[in-house]
């Protein structure tokens, strides 16, 4: 006898409500529940979030001869700065005032080219130099503050000389010289940080012997002067976010700012941002994610911006980057680790210790 076919059988359809209610009140129930279980509910959002400025005492000031000679006050309240907001001021550092003012004054130079000119020099991916402007919102463009970006670049000083031939020369000789001038400080302070770093590896003591530090990168700002309160509060609302999120384009390990006569400096890091009124012919020393990273994140990282306030003229402050060279042993914190496993690769190994085991055990049993 031939099996029976199993009989396959859909399943029966939903019953229908009794005869006392039609389908269309049927409908109009189904159509009160989707109303009701579909409903999006009404949702309160957030203000929008803004971080709060925190003003925070002025950091120390830190005299250049005492901190090179080590004194012992001197180290502990740099590192005791650099520990809690990433900064500290230092003065009697040598260069004198007015040669800085004379730079600064040459460097207003550039921001009076034709627009024209500057869209010849913009800074790109491809080119990390050259202007880039700094805006408020669309509204506040015409009042926005401008940046460029200034290296010790062929390409660059090519460029420049094309759209600025008789002032740029004499500019970039005096910017080589500060430079190299705050490039040799930047090595000292380097130097005393790392000597002085509690988290020192057992290679600590061979490392950073005054290493050269490789060509800065100079961030020139130009503040526009007469920006209504307003104004003003909607350009550093942008400062603060793109410093926040943004941050900075180049990897370094100390930033020095020379930024005289500004009323505020303000500190952006992940955590916060806090402001301070810097002292006169001081210069702001902030660290880099550089320094951040071989002290193990005892040193903080964070970026800093002078903000000119009630300026009835542009002002010019200067941020010079500095950065250790890249196979520098400079690193104080990172030992010799040993070469560690995945967990990916611990599992492909124990299937193949599995596999191997049983694969003994057959052939002892059969042989």
């Amino acid at each position: 006898m031939p099996e029976n076919p199993i009989e396959s059988r859909a399943p029966p359809p939903s019953p229908i409500a009794s005869g006392r209610r039609s389908s269309v009140t049927n409908d109009e129930v189904l159509t009160e529940f989707l109303e009701h279980s579909l409903r999006v509910p009404d949702l309160i959002l957030p203000d929008n979030f803004f971080p709060k400025q925190k003003v925070v005492e002025t950091p120390p000031r830190i005299d250049c001869q005492s901190l090179n000679s080590n004194e012992s006050n001197s180290v502990l309240r740099t590192l005791d700065s650099i520990a809690r907001i990433g900064c500290f001021q230092l003065v009697n550092f040598g260069i004198p005032s007015e040669f800085i003012k004379l730079v600064s004054v040459m460097a207003a130079g550039i921001f009076q080219l034709p627009s024209e000119k500057k869209a010849a020099v913009m800074k790109s991916p491809e080119k990390p130099y050259g202007f880039e402007e700094v805006h408020g919102d669309h509204e506040a463009e015409n009042e926005s503050s401008e940046e460029f970006v200034w290296c010790e670049d062929k390409s660059l000083k090519l460029d420049m000389e094309g759209i600025w031939p008789t002032g740029y020369l004499n500019f970039s000789e005096k910017m080589e010289t500060l430079s190299s001038d705050l490039g040799n400080l930047a090595a000292k302070i380097l130097q005393v940080l790392q000597e002085n770093c509690p988290r020192k590896s057992k290679h600590g003591n061979d490392m950073m012997q005054k290493q050269d530090l490789i060509s800065p990168v100079c961030c020139l700002y130009k503040h526009t002067r007469g920006i209504p309160t307003d104004r003003c509060a909607i350009s550093m609302g942008y400062d603060v976010f793109r410093m926040l999120i943004r941050g900075t384009d180049n990897s370094h390990a100390l930033c020095l700012h020379l930024c005289d006569g500004s009323s505020q400096f303000h500190v952006y890091s992940k955590k916060g941002w806090v402001s301070f009124c810097p002292d006169k012919d001081a210069l702001i020393v902030t660290v880099g994610d550089q320094t951040q990273a071989w002290s193990g994140g005892l040193y903080k990282h964070v970026l800093g911006r002078a903000v000119f306030k009630g300026e009835d003229e542009d002002r010019i402050s200067m941020a010079f980057l500095y950065s250790s060279p890249p196979n520098s042993t400079i690193c104080c914190s990172k030992t010799k680790k040993g070469k560690t496993l995945s967990l990916g690769q611990q599992a492909i190994l124990a299937i193949i210790s599995t596999l191997v085991y049983h694969v003994l055990v057959y052939f002892y049993k059969r042989f």
